[in-house]
């Protein structure tokens, strides 16, 4: 017993529940690859790892922001709305306007993901409306502008500049048989810029403050309206961001474009371990989420004994052990993390006193 607690307060000192639910989704990820790698004659090669590099990029953007949102007790379920409004506007402007340069483009994308955004922070944060209610609303209001306003006239690639036809297969540099996409590189700056935002600026750790405990946090002064419209402000800003790489990898845009991607940013989310309670998660969990989902689909959609029902069945199932391992399993970890650094703490303080006791004898 006293080796098992030796053992335990070794991990403790060492890692941390989040850091062990990262390690959990890479081996799982690991499991996933060889899995399939036995099942599909080909599975794994170059070719497959530049198209999975490829294609986690959208809903890997939308996942961090999603995580934003999910940090201050909130959701956004406008965000594949807020993608397929933005990616219409966008190809719309450049067949217009083809002399709009690429920095031009991804700022009006951006610019108008943050208008959308804004508008749900400005409900939810002053207004007051529950996050659910204002984004589903504003789901079918984005959705419904689009259907009007594309007046069924779609976009395709025959409209488009060549410069972004071109986009999706261009690589910055290679890594051996590997090449690095530039839509790819986009998603690894934004990953990390926000990575560093969440853990190293201070409205990183309001976000967390306000998540964990709302009205510890407005005692204490945080400004939280302004912090939660902030939040989703960023989450617009983002989904305008994949709004355009999203036009990018498809080229064809429709009314349609962007649907359901709300539900798999929450999904990826939830799975790569940020609460929906607030105050928990990281954009690297989120990003490991988006990319085990990714890795699933694109996995099934290979495997021909499984059908399309099935597929989507797995990937609801996987949801659900995800929450269920949230709530059952990590929670208990962390209660237990949290124990025993207590009693660590406990057991320095009465080792100090013990020793500050001896000093004061020897003294006197």
């Amino acid at each position: 017993m006293k080796t098992f607690r030796n053992i335990l307060v070794g991990l403790v000192s060492r890692f941390r529940p989040e850091q062990i639910r990262l390690l959990f989704l890479l081996v799982l990820m690991a499991l996933v690859v060889i899995f399939f790698s036995i099942q599909v004659p080909g599975y794994f090669n170059t070719r497959f790892i530049v198209r999975q590099s490829t294609s986690v990029v959208v809903i890997a953007i939308l996942a961090i922001g999603q995580t934003l949102v999910f940090l201050t007790r909130n959701f956004d379920l406008s965000l594949g709305s807020i993608v397929g409004v933005t990616a219409y506007i966008v190809g719309q402007q450049l067949w217009r306007h083809p002399e709009i340069p690429p920095v031009g483009a991804v700022l009006m994308a951006i610019g108008l993901g943050m208008l959308m955004g804004s508008i749900n922070g400005v409900l939810i944060a002053y207004g007051r409306v529950p996050s659910i209610i204002t984004t589903i609303a504003t789901l079918a209001i984005y959705r419904s502008f689009l259907v009007e306003y594309s007046n069924a006239v779609p976009i395709t690639t025959n409209n488009l500049p060549r410069w972004l036809v071109k986009l999706s297969a261009t690589s910055l540099f290679s890594i051996g048989e590997f090449d690095v996409r530039v839509t790819f590189a986009v998603m690894v700056l934004t990953l990390l810029l926000f990575q560093l935002v969440l853990s190293f600026l201070p409205f990183g750790r309001r976000l967390y403050a306000i998540g964990s405990n709302p009205d510890a946090a407005r005692i204490a002064g945080f400004p939280a309206k302004r912090i939660v419209f902030t939040a989703f402000l960023l989450s617009g800003a983002l989904a305008g961001l994949a709004g355009f790489l999203f036009l990018v990898r498809f080229g064809n845009i429709t009314v349609l474009a962007g649907i359901g991607l709300e539900f798999e940013s929450i999904a990826a989310a939830v799975v790569g371990g940020v609460s929906n309670n607030g105050g928990s998660g990281t954009v690297i969990g989120a990003f490991l989420g988006a990319l085990l989902l990714d890795l699933l689909q694109n996995s099934l959609f290979r495997w021909a004994v499984i059908s399309e029902f099935w597929r989507d069945a797995i990937l609801g199932i996987l949801i659900l052990l995800a929450v269920a391992l949230d709530f059952v399993v990590f929670d208990r970890l962390k209660n237990l993390w949290a124990r025993v650094e207590l009693e660590v703490s406990a057991g320095k303080a009465g080792d100090e006193s013990k020793d500050l006791g001896e000093v004061v004898t020897h003294a006197s």
